[in-house]
């Protein structure tokens, strides 16, 4: 509160030890002082899924298919198309592009894609998390400089920050061993923001980490963004372990609000800290509002991922902005930072303009 950093040690502190409505009331204060006017950010947009073959096989995974499944599916180019276009007669003017390892998927499709995509409509593209863009580099023999150049000339606008789940080796190892690793993942985004592209970032946690392992993921996230900047938002959520081979528990509200309040309170160089609607439902998310998030999350008119899960959490325009709104707040149709802005555009995004 006086404007010094907590470590890592004192990050675990408050994960076991801190008081939730004290954490809470911290992460609030904090969120306020980057966010003055009071102004809550959403989202339209649709997660379009291109295909749910995956060769990755990671045991948290419902969504997954392996190749040759009666259930498995690539979405063609057209197919995608199709989709964009639904949601643009929506209100949206953003598409979050995300799928499975597919092994013979190569560059090619998603060059083509992004091109057809802006030839057919004005939309922004969020596409292929670290994961995606390592496979890709091992697919065609190029370097991850290379792959991320073509798809951004192709018209890729911002890359989400998906495949983190917890950057820890002995971690990765149990859930996904077959996925980049945590040096890896953020490799990839130090390159993405050296060439201009923004990206988010994201943790899946309630699994098998220990708390350590959640402040040392948030360290690496503060200490990339403390080098390039190029992270706009973070989007926290919690494992839910329906369908999956890794079986378990779901984290309890109260976790999720505990762990989303020592977020903001680490990571005091991002921008957007987002709560998870598709994973807590309205009613929490609009509590996290209160314990340091500044986004709500989007109206997402597509989402498959935590559907197979068996959960399914919705939401409408009118009520996101009533959640808001009955916090006092003042709901901000989120702006989409693009690779195409200049670099002092960017940095003024970043820096508080971004709402």
């Amino acid at each position: 509160m006086d404007g010094d950093r907590i470590g890592a040690k004192e990050g675990e502190l408050l994960l076991y030890h801190g008081d939730l409505i004290s954490l809470g009331y911290t992460a609030s204060e904090l969120m306020l002082r980057k966010n003055r006017r009071g102004m809550i950010s959403y989202h339209i947009t649709r997660n379009i899924n291109y295909t749910n073959i995956c060769m990755a096989g990671c045991r948290f995974c419902a969504f997954y298919k392996p190749l040759g499944h009666p259930q498995a599916y690539v979405l063609s180019i057209d197919e995608v198309i199709n989709k964009a276009q639904e949601v643009i007669a929506q209100g949206a003017k953003h598409i979050l592009l995300q799928g499975g390892l597919h092994p013979k998927l190569d560059l090619t499709y998603f060059c083509r894609l992004f091109s057809r995509l802006k030839e057919n409509m004005d939309i922004h593209i969020h596409a292929l998390s670290p994961p995606e863009i390592v496979h890709l580099s091992n697919l065609c023999g190029l370097s991850v400089s290379q792959v991320l150049i073509k798809l951004i000339n192709a018209g890729l606008d911002s890359m989400p920050g998906g495949g983190a789940e917890i950057l820890a080796h002995r971690v990765r190892q149990r859930l996904s061993p077959n996925k980049c690793t945590a040096s890896q993942w953020l490799e990839v985004m130090a390159c993405a923001h050296n060439l201009g592209l923004p990206t988010t970032a994201t943790m899946m946690f309630g699994h098998i980490e220990s708390y350590a392992d959640r402040i040392n993921h948030l360290m690496n996230l503060r200490n990339l963004q403390d080098e390039t900047g190029g992270f706009t938002a973070f989007i926290p959520w919690s494992y839910q372990p329906g369908n999956t081979s890794l079986g378990g528990h779901a984290a309890s509200a109260a976790e999720y609000l505990r762990t989303l309040a020592v977020c903001r309170i680490i990571l005091d160089n991002f921008p957007l800290i987002q709560a998870s609607i598709v994973t807590q439902g309205l009613k929490i998310a609009q509590i996290a509002l209160k314990f340091g998030a500044n986004d709500i999350g989007e109206v997402m008119l597509e989402e498959n991922v935590v559907k197979a899960t068996g959960l399914e959490n919705k939401s409408s325009l009118s009520e996101l902005l009533r959640l808001i709104e009955d916090l006092g707040y003042i709901p901000q149709l989120r702006q989409s930072v693009s690779f195409k802005q200049s670099n002092n555009d960017f940095k003024k995004c970043l820096g508080g303009g971004y709402l």
